[in-house]
């Protein structure tokens, strides 16, 4: 009788780490720095389940077709599904601006930027046309306009030049003031929420593969249910969400991870939640949204 189960005992365990085997897992691709944040709490859980590429990677990742989940910016998911080089749809919206005007001066005001040049980045990109519409929109018009490569160039700007007044986003803010307490920084989400009322613009979002749904779409909705959890931590617990960043090496470390995370707008909203805004930020520069705000099928509903 004894022999009788301990045989079945480990037909029950051969069973149950076959079942773990073959349990689907949830795959998620995201540029690392501030999206990747937003999953950060659930990433550090399984970090295998989760690949991390530099932002201008990310396209590629849609090509791959492999990733249950993709974080990418909301306009370039819609392009690349508006020309059907891509199934998936967006599920969520879960960042919703983290750029910055700055600058090391101490008399300046915003107002300024009207006699002065800012050095912004990502020409011909969303996030220059947000800002620059958040300027407008608030009666200021710069003198000028003077461009960089990225993000990074612009914040070793606003760091070497004294009169640089740049456009930066966190969390190379935050890692600057961390070098230069003295800077001043306005966020772009404020001027854009006094001239229209919305508050940010849809920046990332988090796209579904369609064979994914069509496979286990159970999986799919659970997921989402997570990660609604998980952006919800960015806020309520800061530190914890600090310290899984640094682990995934996500960003530099908790510390500035810490001071970063409040302003980089995270919070998680279902697509067809967010349509209204998707839309007034693809009438921002809707050639970056391939021409067109998204058709109703790019929005996915759990």
């Amino acid at each position: 009788m004894k022999k009788v189960l301990l045989t079945l005992t480990a037909l029950m365990v051969l069973g149950l780490s076959s079942c773990s085997k073959n349990e689907q897992k949830i795959k998620v691709s995201s540029p690392s720095g501030a999206p990747g944040i937003a999953l950060a709490n659930l990433a550090v859980l399984s970090p295998d389940d989760y690949t991390y590429v530099a932002a201008e990677a990310i396209s590629a990742e849609f090509a791959n077709n492999e990733a249950d989940f993709i974080i990418a910016p909301v306009n370039a998911g819609a392009k690349l599904f508006k020309a059907k080089k891509s199934d998936y749809r967006l599920a969520a919206v879960i960042t919703w601006g983290n750029l910055y005007f700055a600058t090391q001066k101490a008399d300046f005001a915003l107002e300024d930027i009207k006699n002065s040049k800012p050095v912004l980045f990502g020409e011909n990109t969303i996030n220059s046309s947000c800002a620059l519409l958040a300027l407008e929109k608030n009666n200021i018009k710069p003198a000028d306009v003077q461009y960089l490569g990225s993000a990074a160039a612009t914040q070793n700007l606003l760091l070497t030049d004294k009169d640089a007044v740049v456009l930066t986003a966190e969390p190379l803010l935050s890692a600057a003031l961390s070098k230069n307490p003295g800077i001043r920084a306005w966020p772009v989400n404020e001027l854009l929420k006094n001239a229209t009322g919305f508050d940010g613009y849809t920046q990332a979002g988090l796209f579904v593969r369609g064979e994914s749904v069509k496979n286990n779409k159970k999986a799919v909705d659970a997921f989402l249910g997570k990660a609604e959890k998980a952006c919800a931590a960015c806020t309520k617990d800061v530190r914890k969400t600090a310290e899984a960043c640094a682990q995934l090496k996500i960003l530099p470390n908790a510390e500035i991870a810490e001071k970063a995370i409040p302003n980089c707008a995270i919070r998680f909203t279902d697509a067809l939640s967010a349509k209204e805004q998707v839309e007034f930020t693809a009438n921002i520069d809707i050639k970056q949204f391939g021409g067109a705000v998204p058709e109703a099928d790019f929005y996915y509903e759990k």
